[in-house]
């Protein structure tokens, strides 16, 4: 195993390397927060990539694989839906809008108010998800040097803290171009032929394995629905993932860097069905199908090849750990402290000479934040209750306010905060009737929801057309205070 522990510590110590680096690129907000909005298509493409794809997507992903077969693709094959969804509908209006939230947004659409508590909401999500990726650290270095699960926790936590404090979205976005290589070359180009090959060919995996198992459907209608309301809507409105769009350089890098990226995701989601398929085949009566990615990596991959694969689960992790950390922090600092001090900073409304001190605040809340996250997934077991919490308060709580305020002109600030308010309570209320994991809360929830949001505007007076015009004009990327950004685009 020494070969492998060496190409995981050079791993890891390159990540720690890109957090210095990072630390010397961001001098200012919208450096920390956004990589001062310049990515090109290569770089937006493939950070954007990594942050959707993280632990759940590769180890769950194969576990949904040595369970259903092929149609345990479906959750990932959602989120890829959902980006490209958000690539091509909405990324490009997203990014004229030259906001650091999603909670910025409502409130240059609704006329503020909207805010604080839909940044609570969001701030929730990006902790429960930055929790569950954290846990995720706990398998992996088991299956590497048998650690204990709390120092696991740690140290896999500290690191992804330790390089976003340090450079904010400029480390983030170098070590996640890094991580989509590692993911790509371990997971595609490595595991899924070795897997293949290792249970005899498709031939054989159709051979051994029931014919459900190659059913597209087999996972079944009601599941394939939920996967695609909770997590392709979620991708449409996450600030996790609404932070990537912000880093673009163009318009047309937000759309066509999201729609290559999107197109990935589906790939990878076919990859991670068809490596679990044959760990069925491989390892027909494993305890549990979570543990299938790390069986087939430990027993069935060479020398240093194994130590890749587990650092490209490992990057999957990390990659969207970071990516819900710095939304996390984001959101804290900008939509919730900044507000109830009352002293929010608009984009531009900083001086030179506070600059720094901007930045020195936004690393405060990454460390604080990752802190909690790394003490709170110590705390909890179950990752899958904690990441369906989270999304069934996103969607039930955000998406009709965010989509509403982006398609439909009646909606009012007052409709809003109603929606966020029934959707959220009906969410949390209806998760304790029929248990966290049930379909029950997220769509009577997001039903409610919609339901305050249309009633409530049409009783309250229409939204001030001096703030719809002010709408219209930051949409067409016009009207924002100028942000003193770097022209140049990093590729």
């Amino acid at each position: 195993m020494a070969v492998d522990y060496t190409v995981i510590v050079v791993y890891l110590a390159g990540m720690l390397a890109m957090g210095w680096w990072g630390m010397r690129r961001a001098k200012s907000k919208s450096e920390f927060l956004v990589a001062g909005r310049r990515l090109g298509p290569a770089m937006y493409s493939g950070t954007m990539a990594a942050i959707v794809l993280g632990g759940a997507s590769t180890i769950g992903g194969v576990g949904l694989g040595y369970q259903y077969g092929l149609s345990g693709a479906w959750m990932v094959f959602a989120i890829g839906l959902g980006l490209l969804a958000l690539s091509v509908f909405f990324s490009a209006r997203i990014a004229r809008l030259k906001v650091y939230t999603v909670s910025e947004m409502l409130d240059l659409r609704y006329g503020g108010r909207a805010g604080v508590i839909s940044g609570v909401v969001m701030w929730a999500y990006t902790l429960m998800l930055a929790v569950t990726s954290t846990i995720a650290y706990a398998t992996i270095f088991d299956v590497l040097f048998d650690m204990n699960r709390t120092l696991a926790i740690i140290i896999g936590g500290s690191i992804v803290v330790a390089y976003s404090t340090l450079g904010g979205m400029w480390s983030i976005t170098l070590t996640d171009m890094v991580q989509f290589v590692v993911k790509t070359v371990g997971v595609l180009l490595l595991l899924l032929p070795i897997a293949v090959v290792k249970a005899g060919g498709f031939s054989e995996m159709k051979a051994k394995l029931p014919t459900e198992y190659f059913d597209p459907l087999g996972i079944g209608g009601e599941t394939i629905f939920t996967y695609v309301l909770i997590y392709t809507f979620g991708m449409l409105i996450g600030q996790d993932i609404w932070q990537r769009v912000f880093t673009a350089g163009s318009d047309r890098t937000a759309k066509w860097g999201g729609t290559v990226a999107g197109t990935y995701c589906l790939v990878y989601a076919l990859a991670g069905a068809v490596i679990g398929t044959a760990a069925k085949v491989l390892y027909p009566t494993l305890p549990s199908a979570d543990t299938a990615f790390a069986t087939i990596v430990k027993d069935e991959l060479p020398v240093g090849v194994r130590g890749l694969v587990l650092a490209a689960a490992l990057a999957a992790v990390m990659s969207t750990s970071s990516g819900a950390l710095i939304a996390c922090a984001t959101v804290a600092n900008n939509d919730i402290w900044a507000k109830l001090r009352g002293a929010v900073q608009r984009d531009g409304g900083v001086r030179d000479g506070e600059a720094h001190d901007e930045v020195k605040g936004n690393r405060l809340f990454i460390l604080v934040m990752g802190v909690a996250v790394i003490c709170t997934a110590i705390a909890l077991n179950n990752v899958v209750e904690a990441l369906t919490v989270a999304y069934n308060l996103l969607v039930g709580g955000l998406l009709v306010p965010i989509l509403g305020g982006l398609l439909w002109k009646r909606g009012t600030v007052h409709g809003a905060l109603a929606s966020v308010v029934v959707g959220g309570l009906a969410v949390v209320g209806l998760m304790a009737t029929y248990g966290i994991l049930a379909n029950e809360p997220v769509y009577y929830g997001l039903l409610s929801s919609l339901a305050a949001y249309v009633i409530v505007s049409l009783a309250t007076p229409a939204t001030d057309p001096a703030v719809l015009a002010a709408w219209r004009e930051r949409l067409a990327g016009r009207g924002a205070d100028a942000e003193a950004e770097p022209s140049a685009v990093v590729a």
